[in-house]
């Protein structure tokens, strides 16, 4: 979703976040910057990340973003994350995707390449992460359709650059 987004609208810049999970099937290897345990756990150490958090015995994080001027971040990040940028931005806006059907996030999950054990392990946590993300969120936007939820995204981020642009 973010990189279509991107597509759509050039005032967004994508945050690349680094995992220690191995690339999935389909994946080409410019999703994240894959590294092993250790190399992340040095970057932890040394304050590197912006946010990060462990996910299904995997860590994942994102460095401090600089993005380009006038441009706004996005962040693919789980709840654990968006947690973490709430504590360290009150203005930070969270956006929380969800798919439409625990049926439909498994087929996407499959689709993907994902091996069994990891699917399992998604579904089960996902109505925690789903109803912790509820609470976090400014937003909701079901992922029923990507043309329909990439406009209502898009809908939002210009909702607030509007209410930027004038004073209170």
């Amino acid at each position: 979703m973010a990189r279509r987004l991107l597509g759509l609208d050039s005032r967004l810049w994508l945050s690349r976040s680094w995992t220690t999970r191995a690339p999935r099937p389909t994946e080409s290897g410019n999703e994240y910057f894959f590294v092993s345990r250790d190399v992340f756990e040095d970057a932890i150490a040394r304050d590197f990340f912006y946010e990060w958090a462990e996910f299904h015995e995997n860590l994942y994080g994102t460095p401090r973003p600089h993005p380009p001027e006038g441009r706004d971040v996005v962040l693919e990040i789980e709840v654990q994350g968006a947690r973490q940028v709430r504590e360290r931005d009150a203005a930070a806006v969270i956006i929380l995707l969800t798919a439409p059907t625990m049926a439909l996030l498994e087929a996407r999950l499959r689709g993907r390449g994902d091996d069994e054990e990891h699917i399992a392990r998604r579904l089960e946590s996902t109505r925690r992460e789903v109803a912790r993300g509820r609470e976090l969120a400014d937003f909701e936007v079901v992922n029923d359709d990507v043309e329909r939820a990439s406009g209502e995204i898009l809908s939002i981020l210009e909702g607030l650059r509007q209410s930027r642009r004038i004073p209170s």
